[in-house]
């Protein structure tokens, strides 16, 4: 253990607020409000449109076709334009606001074109429109492409990178833009040739060539070759510049690209899970994943900090990557079993005997699997009893006050599978104690260690890392450990000062014994010792010379005059006799009485006082002498009031008068600094105030049964 600085605070994170997004002025509330709603409105016209078609078209049109059912691409185009919507209105001078909502009405739109075409084409005969919705739909739906990169490069403040970055970013958009581009204008004969081989028998009643030019073949087919790759290749620059921003952008805008960073992972969880999963739920995999997407930026530019997004991304990659691991285990477990009795047995006993396999021997061992890899990933966490048991076993195994710091820094350390936990506890004498498990990161954060609504140390976790994210039970389950950490703190903190209190009353002992033998030594016994010579002298000059003797006699009164003088002042010093004479509240009026001039008025209230224990009662003489001897020199008080009264266990000493008070930014001098000491050493604790109307009090709190004074 050893003396360090204070770690830098977890604060947790979520008390400090974001920024809000510039006010809206007031003469664009209500465009900014009215564009919101034109854009909600519209995308769920759209939406309910497709719907109804969809509904009214039957199953075999669309096998017909090969089409899918618009609606669902109509879904994502709203799940798209809400959040745009939302943002039109909160943060209108933002263009990725524009962006996602002009891609959601886009999305839509397509959805909706492609729900018309199978109707159109199904119905006879063959309505309208129906070459406007396969030109939407093929040509013009490429330009969908356009959506990511744009909120790539514009994310989260809504321009475009700044220096090198931006002759990047308008290159890498013109590239993605040439397919889409070619897409419009190349012929349909070309394109469908290059595509699917031919135009399909449905379309070729239709005008499939609304914009197209009469380019050769030999032109057309070598720009679709080329703008293929260009669009995928269009993706890198506005990636690369979303890396490059977040390393040199400011920490309120990093927090807010990490929303788009858990927006990526949460996206590819979900292609995982549509690759992995049986069936094709591709387009509903699509419309969850640009959902997520379009929810992750709003939040990200309206409020970054409504959620922890650090604690969120690293739950996200920790079970989202256990369950990829666990349904790629299933998957693995599934095709080893049919490999292997494939051979053996026909393809259905071979099935039936691969189910029951897996029904019998894998799933029971599925459940134990499962909790060993996650005990290996995130510790025991998973197990509350056996955390907080094996931290309570640790700490019973520890006899010194060190030993139980490190018990609890190890044992948080391997429950939780943290690289590096800290135990600190504040010391007596202001020093910071820590015990530590594991390196040190550059950045830690803190959780306060209270006892008794006292907080006596912090528990320190790496800032960052994926095994330092905490979900909501992780927080309760640290709560419960955090609370025997503060019991072996508080423990190890007052063993300390215990023993620090052991060593100053050693100390104050010899010394009083020191302070003692010397005034003994060095004062009274040469005095008395001169009374002896002087009376012996005085014996034998009596008979001869009695005036010397007489003298002699007279000078040894004196000397043992002085000798009581000191006998009395070290009684006095020790316990004063008034205190036996005249109690507590007679002491303490005869001292005032004293030290104040008669003009003073001087008034002591001590209305049933009980018995004190002597301790106490020479504590509260010395610090009401103290406190009136210092309104006698420095207060030009008319009246000084004494109040002595018991209050909670505790004997409560007032000193108050309608003196000149302390000036503001006056050091403590010796008399004040006395006085907190002299409660200090009973546990109790002295204030000095100046209240509001003048003068000064003296406030101490004494506990009379041994126990400190909060």
């Amino acid at each position: 253990m050893q003396a360090q600085a204070p770690a830098p605070g977890w604060t947790d994170a979520t008390a400090e607020r974001a920024p809000a997004p510039p006010p809206v002025p007031a003469g664009r509330r209500w465009p900014a409000r009215a564009a919101a709603w034109g854009v909600l409105l519209l995308a769920v016209a759209l939406t309910g449109a497709a719907a109804v078609l969809d509904v009214l078209t039957p199953a075999s049109a669309r096998a017909a076709l090969g089409s899918a059912p618009g609606s669902v691409a109509a879904l994502t185009g709203l799940a798209v334009a809400a959040p745009g919507a939302l943002l039109l209105r909160r943060a209108p001078r933002n263009a990725v606001s524009r962006v996602l909502a002009g891609t959601g009405l886009f999305w839509a739109v397509d959805g909706l074109a492609e729900s018309w075409l199978t109707y159109a084409l199904h119905s006879d005969p063959q309505l309208p429109g129906a070459s406007l919705a396969f030109w939407v739909l093929e040509r013009l739906g490429s330009a969908l492409l356009l959506g990511l990169p744009l909120l790539l490069l514009l994310y989260p403040d809504g321009h475009l990178p700044r220096g090198r970055w931006r002759g990047l970013a308008v290159a890498s958009l013109a590239s993605t833009s040439l397919l889409p581009v070619v897409l419009l204008t190349v012929p349909a004969e070309v394109a469908f040739t290059e595509d699917a081989g031919g135009v399909p028998a449905a379309y070729r009643d239709l005008d499939l060539d609304l914009t197209s030019l009469p380019l050769p073949a030999s032109v057309a087919l070598p720009l679709l070759r080329i703008g293929f790759p260009l669009a995928v290749l269009g993706i890198a620059v506005p990636a690369a510049s979303v890396i490059a921003r977040y390393r040199r952008a400011e920490p309120e805008d990093r927090r807010r690209m990490r929303w788009l960073l858990w927006a990526a992972v949460a996206d590819l969880l979900v292609m995982l899970a549509t690759l992995l999963l049986p069936g094709e739920p591709s387009a509903v995999a699509l419309m969850v994943a640009v959902a997520l997407t379009g929810a992750a930026v709003t939040v990200g530019i309206l409020r970054p900090r409504a959620l922890d997004i650090d604690r969120l991304l690293g739950g996200t990659l920790v079970y989202g990557g256990l369950a990829v691991a666990v349904v790629l285990l299933d998957l693995a477990v599934l095709a080893a079993a049919g490999a292997l009795l494939g051979d053996a047995f026909g393809e259905q006993d071979a099935t039936l005997v691969t189910l029951l396999l897996v029904a019998f021997v894998y799933v029971p061992l599925r459940d134990p699997l499962w909790r060993l890899v996650r005990r290996w990933v995130l510790g025991e966490r998973e197990d509350p009893y056996r955390v907080v048991s094996g931290l309570a076993e640790r700490l019973e195994r520890s006899e010194t006050p060190e030993g139980q710091l490190l018990a609890v820094a190890a044992g948080v350390a391997e429950a939780f599978r943290v690289p590096y936990v800290g135990v600190e506890v504040d010391a007596a004498d202001g020093a910071q104690l820590v015990a530590e498990s594991g390196r040190r990161p550059a950045e830690v954060r803190s959780l306060p260690i209270a006892y008794r609504d006292e907080e006596v140390g912090r528990l320190l976790l790496p800032g960052r890392g994926v095994r330092a994210q905490l979900v909501a039970r992780d927080e309760r389950l640290l709560a419960d450990v955090v609370r025997q950490a503060a019991a072996a703190a508080r423990a190890g903190s007052l063993a300390a000062q215990l023993q620090a209190s052991r060593e100053l009353l050693v100390g104050a002992r010899e010394e009083e014994r020191r302070r003692l033998r010397r005034d003994l030594h060095d004062g009274l016994g040469p005095s008395l010792g001169a009374v002896v010579l002087r009376i012996d002298t005085a014996r034998n000059l009596a008979a001869h010379r009695p005036e010397d003797a007489d003298r002699l006699l007279r000078q040894a009164r004196d000397d043992v005059a002085a000798a009581l003088a000191d006998v009395r002042r070290l009684v006095h010093d020790l316990r004063p006799p008034a205190l036996d004479d005249l109690g507590l509240a007679g002491a303490v009026r005869q001292q005032a009485e004293r030290l104040l001039a008669p003009r003073v008025e001087v008034t002591v209230a001590a209305d049933g006082l009980p018995d004190l224990p002597a301790a106490v009662e020479v504590a509260a003489y010395r610090i009401a002498s103290e406190a009136l001897a210092n309104a006698a020199r420095h207060a030009a008080a008319t009246r000084v009031r004494v109040t002595l009264g018991r209050a909670d266990r505790a004997l409560v000493v007032a000193v108050a008068d309608d003196g000149v008070g302390i000036a503001p930014g006056r050091a403590a001098g010796v008399g004040l600094v006395s006085l907190r000491e002299r409660a200090a050493e009973l546990g109790g604790r002295c204030t000095v105030t100046c209240p509001p109307e003048g003068g000064t009090v003296v406030r101490a709190v004494l506990p009379v049964d041994g126990g400190g004074a909060r």
